[in-house]
């Protein structure tokens, strides 16, 4: 199984079993629909609703039907399989692991992503770590078959000399 980080199950909602979920997952709208499976604590449930509210994904889940069951998965990490969707574009964790190079330069290897407010940073090891944001402007490709991502050097972007 390919697991896949979609976000946290933070409280419940109601007395039936609603399930509030925090997700920043860019493709989330694919997978909170009716039918679909969500992984929760290694264990498989399929969304039978849902609904936005504020800032929360609400979920009703499959033999979650009351409080006290939707009080068991509180706190607990919420992920998808991966091999069971189709995404256009590629997945967070899909450049994780893979090279940079700026104009056929190596310049690092990503590790990690960085969330903020505006836009992901990618963390890139390198000769000194450093971050690009993960926006048109400064990442040119993604070839996840070549498993490396080429981006647009910026002066000053990495301090390296």
């Amino acid at each position: 199984m390919n697991l896949v980080y979609i976000g946290k199950l933070v409280n419940t909602h109601g007395l039936k079993g609603e399930v509030k979920i925090i997700s920043d997952f860019k493709y989330k709208t694919d997978i909170f629909k009716k039918n679909n499976e969500i992984i929760i604590d290694n264990n498989s449930y399929i969304i039978n609703s849902y609904r936005h509210h504020k800032i929360f994904d609400m979920v009703t889940l499959n033999n979650i039907n009351s409080i006290e069951e939707a009080e068991k998965l509180k706190g607990l990490n919420v992920y998808i399989n991966k091999n069971n969707y189709k995404f256009d574009g590629y997945l967070d964790s899909d450049l994780i692991g893979l090279d940079v190079y700026d104009d056929g330069k190596y310049k690092g290897k990503i590790v990690d992503i960085f969330k903020t407010v505006k836009n992901d940073l990618l963390v890139i090891d390198g000769i000194k770590r450093h971050m690009v944001p993960n926006i048109p402007e400064f990442i040119k490709n993604v070839d996840l078959d070549k498993k490396q991502v080429e981006i647009k050097y910026i002066e000053g972007l990495d301090n390296e000399n």
